[in-house]
């Protein structure tokens, strides 16, 4: 199969539902789909066996005991599961565009990873998507973002159709070719050469960390923010402190300062 597609998720079935949804009516379908389950409950496992039909490929359903937030362990293990040389990192609150697969093969290249972005709704509008508005995909129409409340701005030329203004503002863009965990791409052997995500990265920048890690190997990135389109659900965020923030800005300060590729905790650690 073409690439392997890996979502994190942790207890929130109704987010995971609709992102399940949207990668069921993607025009590319040769992929098959791991989710990386940080310790949920039986509710989550269910809910991707009834998914099980609507995919030509396998959904694996990867599960951890529930720990605190072991976010990089449960992607390691679920990268250990994945059976394509190309992977594709999503969260279980992100639902995809229907070419957004499409557009993570069609700029894939050796010796690169692909760094997207996502479209950011609050609370009311991510329940007031539907099913019917996935599968229809009025749900990334501007018009319809609008009846739902959306106030308009800049940052909703990220919704744009049109290839030449998406690919013009992927070239000008400011923001960082980093790699952002909703959203970004790569070979499974790069993946493997810097031993994955760091065990020791709790909440708060532990993808840049692993993207920083590519770097130090040598690897460039591609900007595809406004190729690669995912509506980002609204939800809580109570796993993040200070000290953990402190913790985490000291590892990537060191492996900045001496070029590290291989992290000591990461995939053979497991």
């Amino acid at each position: 199969m073409k690439l392997s597609i890996i979502i994190t998720t942790y207890k929130a079935e109704d987010w995971l539902r609709k992102v399940l949804i949207g990668f069921s009516v993607q025009t590319e379908t040769d992929f098959e789909i791991i989710i990386a389950d940080d310790g949920s409950t039986s509710k989550t496992k269910e809910l991707v066996e009834s998914f099980s039909s609507n995919f030509k490929n396998p959904i694996v359903h990867v599960w951890q005991e529930d720990d605190g937030f072991q976010k990089s362990k449960i992607l390691n293990k679920a990268i250990l599961k994945s059976n394509s040389d190309y992977l594709l990192f999503t969260d279980g609150d992100c639902i995809p565009r229907k070419d957004y697969v499409a557009v993570h093969l069609k700029y894939q290249e050796k010796g690169y990873f692909l760094s997207g972005g996502y479209f950011k709704l609050n609370m009311p509008i991510s329940k007031a998507i539907a099913e019917e508005d996935i599968v229809s995909q009025n749900c990334f129409n501007i018009s319809w973002l609008k009846k739902q409340g959306l106030k308009v701005n800049f940052k909703s030329t990220k919704l744009t159709h049109n290839r030449w203004f998406a690919n013009f503002m992927n070239w000008i863009t400011p923001t960082k070719r980093s790699w952002n965990g909703h959203n970004a791409s790569g070979y499974k052997s790069d993946v493997l050469a810097v031993n994955g995500f760091n065990h020791e990265m709790q909440y708060g920048g532990l993808d840049r960390e692993f993207g920083e890690r590519l770097f130090n190997l040598g690897l460039l990135s591609k900007q595809i923010r406004y190729s690669a389109i995912c509506l980002h659900l609204d939800h809580s965020r109570g796993y993040s402190s200070p000290e953990i923030w402190e913790k985490n800005n000291a590892i990537r300060a060191f492996n900045k300062k001496n070029k590290v590729i291989e992290c000591n905790q990461g995939i053979t650690s497991l």
